[in-house]
């Protein structure tokens, strides 16, 4: 029997991917405190990638549905270091500044459960080298992308004028969106929740 699928996220990237590829879903954001979560999971020593997983594996277990819940989170590693969303212009600002010409990753973290416990995930990991740019053009991008990237962990959304950061992009192109789509869809077939 197919299985409804949740999305516990109230990220509309992540809506627009799984609408695009054509995969029924409702959605139904988690509603945890997100930073408090990943503040202790960093004070508790958990590397970037992890952080990722846990916060993912926490949104899917948050909701009580019938289905599979989908819980999604991205985090921003930079020299081991994780980097949050900007709370100000002024934060993205000096965020591209210290992410400008040098290699930082992004963490994407799915995971789905059912009846109350997870029963598959993935992370991906995706290399991103950034151009150097100059701190007239980082002040400027954050100016007028501000509403959008405000949102965004290391402050840019590689979908927009934020392609114009990068040199070099290593990995899943819909990680970097927030949802490793790919995986997912053969996890979905695998199970026989949507059709091959």
């Amino acid at each position: 029997m197919v299985q409804m699928l949740i999305l516990a996220s109230a990220s509309q990237t992540r809506r627009d991917l799984l609408q695009n590829a054509a995969i029924p879903f409702e959605v139904r954001p988690a509603r945890i405190d997100e930073e408090v979560a990943r503040a202790a999971l960093v004070a508790e020593g958990h590397a970037p990638r992890d952080v990722a997983d846990a916060l993912a594996e926490l949104k899917a277990l948050r909701l009580r549905a019938d289905g599979i819940i989908l819980g999604c989170d991205q985090t921003v590693d930079h020299r081991g270091m994780l980097l949050s969303k900007p709370e100000t212009p002024a934060d993205a600002v000096a965020q591209l500044g210290a992410l400008s010409s040098g290699t930082h990753k992004l963490h994407s973290a799915i995971v789905a459960a059912q009846e109350g416990r997870a029963v598959w995930r993935h992370v991906a990991t995706v290399t991103m080298t950034m151009r150097r740019a100059s701190p007239a053009y980082l002040a400027d991008y954050v100016d007028r992308n501000w509403p959008v990237i405000r949102h965004s962990a290391g402050s840019y959304t590689l979908e927009g004028e934020g392609a114009r950061l990068f040199t070099r992009v290593d990995g899943d192109y819909f990680a970097v969106l927030g949802l490793p789509l790919l995986p997912l869809v053969d996890w979905l077939i695998a199970r026989g929740e949507i059709p091959a």
